[in-house]
């Protein structure tokens, strides 16, 4: 057992130090005939080392290391990284197939994909920093909501609660290894995190309000008119989430070009917007306003992640003309309808009465607005002519430099969580 006397003993060391310094000729000639060598670690050293240092012999495996060290070349690494001697110029960048290093952010070809990511860093939020207190009232009190507007919570937080999950893992596991762009690759990670926060936003709602978590999480594979719409989402991952899948050719750069289409056009840009309506609704009648306050944000996400898909699809089109026959764009307008037409099921499933100042005759006539959107921001034709939007109010809820969080807790165009007032 060790003591303190133990440790006021000089040691091997500090007697060696306090030998005299051998004269500069001496130590330059030590200093060039190093005792230990890879070639022979078991040379012997000097006498005197012998009795205190003993060098094992090297393993099997750290042999093969320093052999494997010793003979790296480097440029078979460089060729891996699908670059060569030469610098990376701005023109060679490209959103797929891109034969530039991947590692290279800068210069910036896409400087619109970089401010997306920037702003989305400046919209940083967590579920906790809302506070749940009135809703958990309201949704404990009997008389607190209707079983219509007990309804829609119920929906939305079961549909959203898988909804961002899918949209992760199709993020993570299949678009992000085919967009051959840092700096759009940069905000698909930021994306990506923005999906976790939304899960967690959901998750903290339904703890919070005490709800059944089993009921709530399956109802993507238990209720018909959820189910059909995550079914719609998974049909698009499956082909590019396969591992062997790779582009190159026209069949599987428009294969990507579909994914696309369906989780950014449909998914965040259809799918979302009847259980956003209707909370966002719920929350301007000063009901459930903690979970409304967290719709807000995310609602305000998910307008950056439509906007960067778009503009994603539209460069991929600019780039790749090949790509957008006419026989794709009808699919693509077929897509666009089919999600639209299972959007307006869900409203009509979650809104059998009229509730909230809305029915589910106004969100058809607000889905077809939608679907108008779409379809011009990807350059097609509109399908309903003079379709107007029965909700003005939600608009204003998504132009993020005007609006304010409709029961007055905070402004919502904050920086960071640490500068958050209260």
């Amino acid at each position: 057992m060790l003591s303190w006397d133990d440790f006021e003993q000089p040691s091997q060391q500090q007697k060696k130090s306090a030998e005299p310094r051998p004269a500069p000729e001496t130590l330059q000639q030590e200093v060039s005939e190093p005792a230990v060598s890879y070639e022979s670690h078991s040379a012997p050293a000097s006498p005197a080392a012998q009795s205190t240092v003993t060098t094992a012999p090297a393993s099997d495996a750290v042999a093969a290391a320093r052999a494997a060290v010793a003979d790296l070349d480097p440029a078979p690494g460089l060729e891996e990284l699908e670059m060569g001697a030469a610098r990376i110029q701005v023109d060679e960048k490209r959103i797929i197939n891109c034969r530039a290093d991947l590692n290279q952010l800068v210069p910036f070809k896409y400087d619109w994909a970089w401010q997306k990511y920037l702003d989305g860093c400046a919209n940083h939020w967590m579920p906790q920093e809302v506070n749940m207190n009135k809703d958990v009232s309201m949704w404990k009190d009997p008389e607190g909501l209707t079983e219509d507007e007990r309804r829609i919570v119920e929906y939305s937080l079961g549909y959203f609660s898988t909804a961002d999950s899918l949209v992760a893992n199709n993020l993570v596991l299949a678009i992000y290894r085919h967009i051959t762009n840092p700096e759009c690759r940069q905000y698909l990670l930021r994306q990506s995190f923005e999906e976790a926060i939304h899960t967690h936003a959901y998750q903290y709602c339904v703890e919070s309000l005490g709800m059944d978590e089993g009921e709530v999480f399956n109802m993507y594979r238990e209720v018909p008119s959820v189910a059909k719409k995550a079914a719609w989402s998974l049909k698009h991952t499956q082909a590019i989430g396969d591992p062997n899948f790779k582009t190159g050719s026209v069949e599987t750069d428009q294969e990507l070009l579909r994914n696309l289409i369906a989780f950014y056009a449909v998914t965040e840009g259809i799918f979302f917007y009847c259980g956003f309506t209707q909370i966002l609704s719920m929350g301007r009648r000063n009901k459930m306003t903690g979970v409304a306050e967290q719709f807000q944000y995310i609602l305000r996400d998910e307008s950056m992640h439509l906007n960067f898909g778009i503009d994603v699809i539209n460069q991929i089109k600019l780039e790749n003309p090949h790509l957008w026959t006419a026989e794709f764009q009808q699919e693509v307008t077929q897509m666009i309808l089919e999600g639209m037409e299972l959007e307006v099921a869900y409203a009509r499933d979650t809104m059998p009465r009229g509730v909230l100042g809305m029915n589910a005759n106004m969100m058809e006539e607000y889905l077809h607005f939608i679907a108008n959107r779409r379809l011009s921001q990807l350059g097609l034709k509109e399908h309903f002519p003079g379709a107007q939007n029965p909700f003005p109010w939600m608009s204003e809820i998504m132009d993020l430099r005007k609006e304010k969080n409709f029961f007055e807790t905070r402004v919502i165009e904050y920086q960071t969580g640490g500068a958050l007032q209260w």
